[in-house]
């Protein structure tokens, strides 16, 4: 059975709070890792933390964001996704931010109500070489019954939208 962690009106909805810090990601759970060079330089690492950290990398997608600033821990967030009556907004909570020279970005956690429990980190990283990298790991798992009807179809559309965020967060940074 899955152990709620309070956080105020709604709850985390998957009990290894901060997982995508460690490998191996948890056991239960689909895992998805990307990784793709983003550019090279401190500049680009730079931009690329502020639209991360800022929300506008989700943005530029066309996702629509809430939140009340950047993204901190106890953060919360509301990530709008889909068109017309297919859109959803998820809530989700800020559960880390890296401690390190050379990385920039956050993970949230799913609280009650979104269709997916688990976690997932968006990170920029400034390489030794300078290559700027984008990275998403996440493991997550069904927690509505339309996810559970979508089955195989949901890890392929949260690959998909991590390569469009990738692609978004590019073309931001190169821009700065």
């Amino acid at each position: 059975m899955t152990r709620l962690i309070s956080t105020g009106r709604r709850v985390l909805s998957y009990p290894e709070r901060g997982a995508t810090l460690r490998r191996p990601l948890p056991d239960g759970y689909h895992h998805l890792h990307h990784r793709a060079p983003i550019g090279h330089g401190r500049e680009v690492f730079e931009a690329a933390g502020a639209a991360v950290t800022s929300f506008r990398m989700h943005r530029a997608t066309g996702a629509s964001v809430r939140a009340d600033g950047p993204a901190v821990p106890g953060r919360r967030v509301e990530i709008g996704l889909g068109l017309g009556p297919l859109r959803i907004t998820v809530p989700c909570e800020v559960v880390w931010t890296p401690d390190a020279p050379g990385l920039a970005g956050f993970a949230y956690g799913t609280l009650t109500g979104h269709p997916e429990s688990g976690e997932e980190s968006f990170l920029v990283e400034l390489a030794p070489d300078g290559t700027v990298w984008f990275e998403v790991t996440a493991f997550s798992r069904p927690a509505s019954w339309y996810t559970r009807l979508a089955g195989p179809l949901v890890p392929v559309l949260q690959r998909g939208y991590a390569r469009l965020l990738g692609r978004h967060l590019r073309a931001l940074a190169a821009t700065a």
